[in-house]
């Protein structure tokens, strides 16, 4: 499942959106100080990376699979990249202060992930959730769009914007959690918003011919709105503190 995205690497990096400037200041003044050390979990090839560079700290990306961190790698050479998973990484001794994942908490194991981060973090030190929830800002576009898929596939499901707040609350593993959202809008050509949708994870489990009629009810939908849509990306983050001092 980690590795859906490898065949669809250049695409994913050239479409997939960035994240606001406010997620890394957030995340700068809720830590308190430059950290010594980022571990971010399901890197990608480089989306949140660029973000985190801006906090001025080493970054560890870990990358479980192995063309995207070849493109990740081949993004950002200055930061390293370990082709592996959250659970196959050993931390260091005394663990890191900041481990971050953007996009990527729903693929770790639901049962250990909170106490794994706990655990490789030092005491005191912060973890930071965060993703987009692709939203549109015309409502009959959304119905429209949403009725076409379901048709396709009416198990498709969706997680609920910020759901991972709930998550790393109820864990009961960290202190001073808090949350913040930033909204904005996407303007995508017919052509473009195909390929963001082709490097969805929810879209790329599915098989050949249902990916194909999916983009096909897509396209016709969108060029009838004129040929492209406007997403509306709302951005959640939510940030948290392993208990005791930071050390």
């Amino acid at each position: 499942m980690r590795t859906l995205f490898g065949e669809a690497a250049d695409t994913y990096d050239d479409v997939r959106p960035g994240y606001p400037g406010r997620i890394a200041d957030a995340i700068g003044d809720y830590h308190g100080t430059t950290p010594e050390h980022i571990v971010e979990i399901g890197a990608g090839t480089g989306t949140a990376t660029r973000l985190l560079r801006r906090l001025g700290a080493p970054i560890t990306c870990l990358e479980p699979d192995p063309r995207m961190a070849a493109r990740l790698t081949a993004n950002l050479p200055d930061v390293t990249v370990h082709t592996g998973t959250f659970e196959q990484w050993t931390p260091p001794p005394g663990g890191v202060p900041m481990i971050v994942a953007a996009l990527a908490w729903h693929w770790l194991d639901p049962a250990t992930r909170n106490q794994r981060a706990h655990d490789a973090l030092t005491p005191g030190g912060t973890l930071a959730i965060f993703a987009h929830k692709y939203g549109y800002a015309d409502p009959v576009q959304s119905r429209a769009i949403d009725t076409a898929l379901r048709a396709i596939d009416p198990d498709v499901r969706d997680r609920p914007a910020g759901w991972f707040h709930l998550d790393v609350t109820a864990s009961g593993r960290f202190t001073d959690v808090r949350a913040e959202t930033v909204d904005r809008d996407l303007t995508l050509s017919t052509d473009r918003y195909l390929d963001l949708v082709r490097t969805f994870g929810l879209f790329r489990q599915h098989q050949a011919d249902q990916q194909e009629r999916a983009l096909a009810a897509v396209r016709s939908l969108v060029d009838g709105f004129g040929g492209g849509i406007v997403l509306r990306l709302r951005t959640s983050l939510v940030l948290a503190r392993r208990p005791g001092p930071l050390g």
